[in-house]
């Protein structure tokens, strides 16, 4: 499978830019290529990674389409561990993550960003956040954790609820992202992110590092995630029913 990953250097920072066009759409290739992009990264000596997107669209999340078009429930369930296998190896990296969120990032983006470190997203009429009851999906409590852990419980609950994606501006005033910068400088913010914090003390940043995002592991632990419940809700006929409804509005 193409891995779908541009590598580019800045010093001891490496950028990870997802390279799917149109949207990113995250199909099995592309979490693979993230998780295997990460793993090469680090063993090369990088000291920190910038995630970044496309021009506009950081990730629309998962391949509805692609995954509408498995034949099986193993196929669909292998699909879903391996995004799960990416966001995880995001979670898990030894070495700091920042998202350079370049445009909208809805549901998988989302859920990709909530795994970094540090969040950095184009400022203008971009969105943010998972949409997943839009589709009639529910988002298991590992994955809401993520959104607790950023916005705080009452503003989680609402914004998981309603699905609602917000603007990068009031993504910055919530803390979903934690600072915005013009589209074309949002990975130049990221790398200098990077920069400052590589210049403190290396080991008692990665060791309070680890301290700080010991839940955030905890909460990708499978029993957490509970996939083949996710997988069972997947075929639901709401949750179908919406999902068509929204491979039909991405084919207009």
């Amino acid at each position: 499978m193409r891995a779908s990953i541009d590598t580019i250097g800045h010093g001891p920072i490496v950028e990870l830019r997802l390279a799917r066009p149109p949207v990113n759409a995250l199909d099995p290739a592309l979490c693979e290529g993230i998780t295997m992009a990460l793993q090469r990264a680090v063993e090369a000596g990088a000291q920190g990674i910038v995630l970044s997107g496309g021009d506009t669209v950081f990730s629309a999340g998962l391949d509805v389409p692609h995954l509408m078009g498995l034949g099986s429930r193993d196929a669909v369930g292998a699909a879903w561990t391996g995004f799960l296998d990416a966001a995880r190896a995001i979670a898990a990296s030894p070495v700091p993550v920042v998202a350079a969120i370049t445009g909208h990032s809805p549901a998988g983006g989302c859920v990709l960003a909530l795994c970094c470190d540090y969040r950095v997203m184009a400022e203008g009429p971009f969105r943010i956040g998972l949409n997943e009851t839009r589709v009639g999906l529910v988002a298991p409590d590992g994955i809401q954790h993520l959104m607790r852990r950023a916005v705080g419980a009452h503003r989680a609950e609402l914004l998981l609820v309603t699905g609602e994606l917000v603007d990068s501006a009031r993504a910055l005033d919530i803390g979903l992202v934690d600072e915005l910068a013009a589209p074309a400088g949002v990975v130049a913010r990221a790398v200098a992110w990077l920069e400052a914090l590589l210049a403190l003390p290396r080991q008692p940043v990665l060791r309070t590092r680890a301290i700080a995002r010991a839940d955030l592991l905890a909460a990708l632990a499978p029993e957490n995630i509970d996939i083949e419940t996710f997988v069972d809700a997947w075929n639901d006929p709401d949750t179908q029913a919406g999902l068509r409804a929204l491979v039909a509005r991405l084919g207009k």
